[in-house]
């Protein structure tokens, strides 16, 4: 597997410790006018840091921040540790759809708000993802081509993923799959990113882990 997605540090750590199973993204300046889109149904998680992360999150995950921190690789190493599966997405077009994910992230609402509105499109993607832990964590040289502004990344490397486990039993995260799905108004069938990116294809809650 080579594709990688971009996310604050912070947010993988949730996502990494089954605290949450939601992404939320509008897009990056360098993913142009059309803003993010859903490409990929699997992919690793490229952890970033910046402190205004800590300000953007609940208190608890500022805590987590806290501990992250320090022990953050430094800025010419890469650190790939989970990656993730699209059990189901969703393009929410209000931000009342949004906010009724509230509790199943560790956004502030703010923050959820401003990246709502940001841009001429009043849309926000919503995914609920799979994720695996490799046994340990590998770390790469941090290439200049993996900097900007944009939520996709190749890595310049295989990664083998066949040895990764989730972080959630299936029980566990079936619950969560359920929230998410009632939030959002939809169910796994008819997530509307399918018909709309038709390269886009989920993964099923339990389907082994492969190398890709």
């Amino acid at each position: 597997m080579r594709v990688a997605f971009k996310e604050w540090a912070v947010i993988v750590d949730a996502l990494g410790r089954g605290e949450q199973i939601v992404i939320l993204r509008k897009g990056g300046i360098s993913e142009g006018r059309g803003g993010f889109k859903p490409e990929h149904s699997e992919f690793l998680l490229f952890s970033t840091l910046f402190h205004q992360q800590r300000e953007s999150v609940v208190a608890s995950a500022q805590e987590c921040y806290d501990t992250i921190a320090p022990n953050f690789p430094p800025a010419d190493r890469l650190r790939l540790e989970f990656f993730a599966k699209v059990v189901a997405a969703q393009r929410l077009d209000s931000l009342d759809k949004a906010n009724s994910l509230h509790g199943q992230h560790v956004w502030r609402d703010e923050v959820i708000a401003e990246r709502f509105d940001w841009g001429r499109d009043k849309t926000i993607y919503a995914m609920a993802v799979r994720i695996f832990r490799s046994p340990s964590a590998i770390e790469l040289p941090m290439l200049a081509a993996y900097g900007g502004c944009k939520s996709w990344i190749e890595i310049d490397q295989e990664i083998l993923t066949d040895k990764a486990t989730p972080v959630l039993t299936d029980a566990a995260f079936t619950d969560k799959l359920k929230l998410f799905l009632e939030a959002v108004g939809c169910d796994e069938s008819s997530s509307d990113v399918v018909g709309e990116f038709p390269n886009f294809k989920k993964s099923s809650i339990s389907s082994p882990t492969t190398a890709a």
